[in-house]
């Protein structure tokens, strides 16, 4: 990771967006780094319970044993697999036997979800979700994750269309929350022009987040652009300074 994007975005962060919670990065390594092994379990099984502690300064390692939830594991790319019924368990349930969450009308178009799918394969032995604060030049982000009040999004988005496409540089796709922070953004960073990802849009994981707050993750190579764009785009206008303010 350069140097220069690392105190570029710091310096950025805290002029125009008055120190608020800085974002953290999802890595992948073969390598187990130091911090702290994710356990998730029935109690606290989601993924998206963990992005305030990596907020807040804690380095933490998923591998195939961390997750509570094969949804979480499935779209980390640590498995193939989702729960028996799964087309049943987003749609309308099966009675008596499983309690359907209703985000899709039936469970045909659930097959057709996943059809438009391809599996993840996973990048490294480990997942690592790292405070924006804890990074070095050795560092190799794949993602960085902002969870954001209306006014910081809206500053996101914007800066993400600063340059790049004429409309389309961010995208809300339908699914999870631990797919909009990770699988998402990962499929983007195949495409020749990657695009952020805005998300928790998921009922299931609203719970875990707080109420005023979305995710808006950025595959690395749009985020570096970003932070390159920052001292000449709206950010230095009286407009921004207006609602930097009140932040």
């Amino acid at each position: 990771m350069k140097k220069e994007i690392i105190e570029g975005f710091t310096l950025g962060w805290n002029n125009y967006f008055n120190c608020i919670d800085f974002p953290f990065v999802v890595m992948f390594s073969n390598n187990k780094p130091e911090g702290k092994t994710v356990r998730l379990d029935h109690e606290k099984r989601c993924v998206c319970s963990t992005v305030y502690e990596a907020i807040n300064g804690e380095t933490l390692i998923f591998d195939e044993h961390s997750f509570g939830c094969l949804g979480g594991k499935r779209f980390a790319g640590f498995s193939d697999k989702l729960r028996p019924g799964f087309e049943y368990f987003l749609s309308c349930g099966i009675p008596g036997e499983i309690e359907g969450e209703r985000y899709k009308k039936s469970p045909e178009l659930v097959r057709d979800l996943l059809k438009e799918r391809e599996l993840l394969t996973t990048r490294g032995k480990y997942m690592i979700f790292k405070p924006w604060k804890s990074l070095d030049e050795s560092d190799e982000p794949l993602i960085v994750i902002f969870m954001a009040t209306p006014d910081v999004l809206s500053a996101l988005f914007t800066l993400a269309n600063f340059e790049g496409a004429p409309l389309y540089n961010v995208i809300a796709p339908f699914g999870s929350g631990c797919a909009a922070l990770i699988e998402n953004p990962l499929r983007e960073l195949e495409s020749p022009v990657p695009r952020a990802v805005i998300g928790m849009f998921d009922i299931s994981a609203r719970m875990v987040v707080k109420p005023n707050e979305l995710s808006f993750a950025i595959p690395y190579p749009k985020f570096e652009q970003m932070v390159l764009n920052m001292d000449e785009s709206f950010l230095i206008t009286q407009r921004w300074k207006d609602v930097q303010n009140r932040l």
